[in-house]
């Protein structure tokens, strides 16, 4: 019988691209880096209780296609001799870092990293204790004027040293879209991520780790560009030079008192486990296919030549519906949960499946082991507009379907969600 102590080994390190690249996350027509404003960084946590041993990762990523998020897993887990399904990718969805699908020397040298620091990261386990805490934060801001649904939980894992109670560890789940950065910026960053990242560190002396929630239609509050962006584009939103800076003082503020008072205990709970649900989505018409592509023209000038070729394409071979099979990841530790799919959902599946357990250390996000795409509820489904339909004219190459996933399928997956909570 292994020792029922909690073992935690951690390893950062270094994914910048030394050359200039691709990027993805804007859809304009030069996406090649023009620099680097700060340095990329994968981060690794193995952890150990009993005979469960699993993984769980933080990358500067928009978020790897899934076939490329399951390929580093299963690498990872060759690494660790562990399944697929103890490893969890948290992609922190920066819109300002290269895209892996464009460029297989990238994705090869982020592979090789974060397989190393896995295995060095089991290397350098130590005993350690632990706890969960909320502050609450207003560096986000609902993208739809009008509707003030928010995910405003700062959710904060305290890691210490159990022996001498030095602070080995801090994880933020945080829930703000990662691009307070624009479509005008051309430089390497890890975006408001990194700066929370460095400056929590210093404020602590610890390494901090950043994990994204449920940010599809959550927005940064300050942003740095001298474009008007469309997720930025009335008086609740603040521009300035210093946005990076302001998102990060920001956190810090609302974490810090948080932080002190949480006193980490032993952990006799640690399970990381996934279920898998099938969703589907339709081809659209191909008359009303021309008319959305030319909303999408019109509003954001989005060309949808490419996307109207598919859908063309699909309904001449006779195939009216696409489906998606959705892996819904659990990370149990203690009396906290992080839960996630690789779509890119909105905040109120967090706030719901929240609500729906009462339990307010339950978190579910996206971009977790890739990313496939806006998820929206009902609501926002109704409303159309770019986080429904039009963002699929850009990465419907990278998602595998080209419309949105039927308009029940929110709460279908919630309510699945909540059926597979890790068992007390």
């Amino acid at each position: 019988m292994k020792n029922k102590t909690l073992v935690l080994g951690f390893v950062e390190t270094d994914i910048t691209p030394s050359v200039p690249i691709e990027t993805v996350g804007f859809g304009r027509e030069d996406q090649i880096s023009r620099g680097i404003l700060h340095p990329l960084s994968a981060q690794v946590t193995v952890w150990q209780l009993g005979e469960e041993l699993c993984c769980v990762a933080a990358i500067d990523h928009i978020g790897f296609s899934k076939q490329h998020a399951n390929a580093l897993r299963d690498e990872v887990g060759k690494v660790l001799c562990i399944s697929r399904e103890k490893i969890m990718l948290c992609f922190s969805h920066c819109h300002s870092a290269p895209n892996e699908s464009a460029s297989p020397e990238y994705y090869r040298f982020v592979c090789n990293r974060v397989k190393d620091a896995a295995a060095q990261a089991l290397q350098d386990m130590v005993p350690v204790n632990a706890i969960w805490g909320n502050a609450f934060t207003d560096i986000g801001l609902n993208r739809r004027k009008g509707c003030d649904a928010l995910d405003r939980r700062i959710g904060i894992l305290k890691i210490c040293d159990s022996e001498n109670s030095e602070l080995k560890l801090l994880l933020l789940r945080l829930t703000a879209h990662n691009n307070v950065l624009k479509a005008d910026n051309y430089l390497i960053s890890p975006d408001y991520f990194g700066t929370v990242r460095d400056t929590l560190s210093k404020e602590f002396g610890c390494p901090i780790m950043v994990t994204q929630g449920a940010a599809g239609n959550v927005a940064p509050r300050y942003f740095k560009s001298t474009i008007n962006p469309p997720d930025a584009a009335d008086e609740r939103f603040i521009r300035s030079d210093t946005a990076l800076e302001d998102m990060a003082k920001a956190v810090l503020r609302d974490v810090k008192p948080i932080v002190a008072s949480l006193r980490p205990q032993k952990i006799d709970r640690l399970a990381m486990y996934s279920r898998q649900i099938t969703l589907a989505a339709d081809v659209p018409p191909y008359p009303r296919a021309i008319k959305i592509a030319g909303k999408a023209k019109k509003h954001c000038d989005i060309d949808g030549t490419g996307w109207l070729k598919q859908v063309q394409h699909l309904l001449q071979n006779d195939i009216h519906q696409q489906t998606e099979d959705v892996e819904v990841q659990y990370f149990s530790l203690g009396d906290g949960c992080l839960c996630g799919v690789a779509n890119e959902v909105m905040v109120e599946f967090a706030l719901r499946a929240s609500e729906l357990l009462q339990d307010d250390f339950f978190y579910f996000g996206g971009y977790t082991n890739g990313c496939t795409g806006y998820f929206p509820t009902e609501e926002e489904f109704d409303k159309g507009g770019y986080e429904v339909y039009w963002s699929m004219l850009i990465y419907y190459v990278y998602h595998g379907r080209v419309f949105p996933l039927h308009r029940d399928s929110a709460s279908e997956l919630i309510r699945f969600v909540a059926e597979n909570i890790p068992k007390i």
